[in-house]
C-alpha cells in the first residue's frame, strides 16, 4: 500500500498493491495496521456505506459536525467517479480549498478524507458503486452540507452543471461557507 498526501493536510490518496495474473487479481482493500502506518495516525472505522448511482448523479457536499464528525475512506467498486474533498477546518491553511480526483474500479485507488472535511462525488460512468468506510456513526442532527456550486469553492466539476442529477436535499443545501458556523 502506498499513501500520498494531497495538497490538503491529512487527506491521502491510497494505492493498494494489486496482484494480477491470467486468473484475475487480488488485493487487500483495507488492512488496519498498514493503513494507519501509511497515513501516520490511528483511525478506527466503525461503519461502511455503499451507494449505486447513475451517470450524472452528484452526491454532496456532505459532512458531520462536532463530536459526530467523520473521516472517510472512499473506494469505487464499479465504474468511475469524480471524488471531491473540501477542507472546512477553520484553523487550516487550506480552509475552503478542495481536492478532486477520479476514483475508479480499474486502478482501485482510494481517497482518505479526514474529519473536518465536506465530501461529495459525481458519477462519470454509466453507473457506479461506491463504498466508503467511516470512523464515526452517522447522526442525523449533526449532518451538514454545502451546495456543489458554491461560488466560494468554485469546484471544477467534470460534467456540466445543467446535466447533473441531485437529490432535493442536495439542491437545497446552503450556497455559502459562512452558513457553516
Amino acid at each position: 500500500m502506498k499513501a500520498t498526501e494531497t495538497k490538503l493536510k491529512g487527506c491521502f490518496i491510497i494505492e493498494p498493491t494489486i496482484f494480477e495474473d491470467n486468473r484475475g487479481y487480488f488485493f487487500e482493500s483495507y488492512n488496519h495496521k498498514d493503513f494507519c502506518e501509511a497515513i501516520g495516525r490511528e483511525v478506527n472505522f466503525v461503519q461502511d456505506n455503499q451507494s449505486f448511482s447513475k451517470k450524472g448523479v452528484l452526491r454532496g457536499l456532505h459532512f458531520q459536525k462536532g463530536q459526530h464528525a467523520q473521516a472517510k475512506l472512499v473506494s469505487v467498486l464499479e465504474g468511475r467517479i469524480q471524488d471531491v474533498a473540501v477542507d472546512l477546518r477553520k484553523d487550516s491553511p487550506t480552509f475552503a480549498k478542495y481536492f478532486s480526483m477520479e476514483l475508479n474500479s480499474k486502478d482501485k485507488k482510494q481517497l482518505f478524507v479526514p474529519r473536518g472535511f465536506a465530501h461529495g462525488f459525481l458519477t462519470l460512468s454509466e453507473s457506479a458503486k461506491v463504498l466508503y468506510k467511516c470512523d464515526n456513526h452517522y447522526n442525523k442532527r449533526a449532518e451538514g452540507g454545502i451546495r456543489f456550486d458554491c461560488h466560494e469553492l468554485n469546484i471544477k466539476w467534470l460534467i456540466g452543471t445543467e446535466d447533473l442529477l441531485l437529490s432535493k436535499k442536495d439542491k437545497n443545501l446552503p450556497n455559502y461557507l459562512s452558513t457553516l458556523t
